[in-house]
């Protein structure tokens, strides 16, 4: 069946996610570089997401997306998830699409209740299921048997619903498939990034020697080799290594292990440790209190969420950025496709991470970044050690890593893959002069 669309059909794409957007995280960038890829390439797109407020708001955030944003009041998740889905229902009346694009059961599972009603292809775009990853923010779901067995069942419902399913990695596919889900529907399409925004610099430790060098040969009179020099800046210990990690503070992300790793840097080298994102109290007090009692509370500095210009100061002015994700059910079971390493990749600071499959998919260990054994905050720390006293390293993984983004991984190609893939359900792109 094929669909062909023109510039006055408003009811083509819908594009709905139980999301706040603009937001200061990964799930919202992915939205913006998605929902602009498919107004570009079919003509216009409706976005629904989660209000900031307790009110319904409208806008136009990019050419041809206009955006709905539903209010998602209550005390827990489930009265928010039941409170945006009742506004969801209101806004729907009336309108027929083509394609809804879901992003999670919160949203699609009152589609998919009434496809037919709603739509003649649904999209279901898997980055994460909260079978699995809701215990990680709230750990007593563990135990509520019969909300386990409904989140299942919906996920289940809404991926044998879907005409096509979007996933960010490999793993994901190969764990979608471990339930049941036919391969010729699954698409793997990877993050990306924003190469204008995420522009590359240099390793800071490769433009600290180079300035070494630059004066050291403006000195005369000295006899000191390059290598000597080399060997005084390794010794020289008043320079501070700064790390960064930058992201949620979800305990699949590992972020005590990165608090831990400093401890042990900081008993040969001076360093310190920003982090950087959207945080709960509960977790800002915890990793506080690690800092406390490995004696780094004045090395550890946690800021908020930061635009996206200020986060790539961040990036540039630390010595190496560290990923370490945790090996658990989400990373290693479900799996995921870091946005955070894929940033860091571009920006051209050195970058340490977890060795897990979701992260081998990116590049390789090297060549494009350090890995390290998951769980390892020895690891973290020996990978830092090493490329602080072998600048060559740094800069040769900086310029590695650059290059595989631009390669691979920016949102153009990212949107480009998500188009072809509609057009596999037989949606036609618009016609643009």
């Amino acid at each position: 069946m094929n669909f062909h669309n023109s510039a006055a059909s408003s009811d083509l794409l819908a594009y709905l996610s139980f999301d706040t957007v603009p937001a200061p995280k990964g799930a919202a960038i992915h939205i913006g570089a998605f929902v602009q890829s498919l107004a570009q390439g079919f003509g216009s797109v409706q976005l629904v997401t989660v209000s900031a407020t307790p009110e319904r708001t409208t806008a136009e955030p990019w050419p041809q997306v206009s955006q709905t944003a539903l209010p998602a009041i209550g005390k827990t998740l489930i009265d928010r998830v039941l409170h945006f889905r009742q506004e969801l229902g209101i806004w729907l009346q009336g309108r027929r699409f083509q394609v809804i694009h879901i992003r999670s059961i919160y949203e699609g599972f009152p589609i998919v209740q009434h496809k037919s009603r709603w739509c003649d292809f649904l999209v279901f775009e898997v980055n994460g299921l909260p079978s699995i990853e809701l215990k990680y923010r709230y750990p007593d779901v563990v135990d509520d048997r019969e909300l386990m067995q409904k989140l299942l069942a919906q996920e289940q419902i809404c991926l044998e619903a879907a005409d096509l399913i979007i996933t960010p990695s490999r793993v994901t596919r190969a764990y979608l498939e471990g339930r049941g889900v036919a391969p010729g529907k699954i698409r793997v399409i990877p993050n990306g990034v924003d190469l204008e925004i995420f522009q590359y610099q240099a390793p800071l430790i490769s433009r600290s020697l180079e300035m070494d060098l630059i004066c050291a040969s403006q000195i005369h009179d000295s006899q000191i080799h390059d290598s000597q020099i080399h060997d005084s800046q390794i010794r020289d210990k008043s320079r501070i290594y700064g790390v960064l990690y930058f992201g949620t503070l979800a305990g699949w992300q590992g972020v005590g292990l990165a608090v831990e790793a400093l401890g042990l840097f900081c008993r040969d080298f001076p360093g310190d440790l920003t982090i950087v994102g959207p945080s709960r109290p509960s977790q800002v007090a915890g990793l506080r209190q690690l800092a406390q009692k490995l004696d780094l509370t004045d090395r550890v500095q946690i800021l908020g969420p930061m635009t996206q210009a200020e986060l790539v100061g961040q990036m540039h002015q630390a010595a190496a950025i560290v990923a370490p994700l945790t090996a658990n059910d989400r990373n290693q079971g479900q799996g995921c496709c870091p946005l955070k390493i894929l940033e860091a990749m571009a920006s051209g600071t050195p970058v340490i991470a977890t060795d897990l499959p979701v992260v081998r998919e990116l590049g390789r260990d090297g060549e494009h970044f350090l890995l390290v054994k998951p769980g390892s905050a020895k690891g973290i720390k020996d990978a830092m050690v090493q490329l602080q006293t072998e600048p060559d390293l740094g800069s040769r993984l900086s310029q590695a890593a650059r290059q595989r983004i631009e390669h691979h991984y920016t949102w153009q190609q990212a949107g480009a893959a998500l188009i072809k893939a509609y057009e596999g359900l037989g949606i036609r792109r618009a016609i643009t002069d």
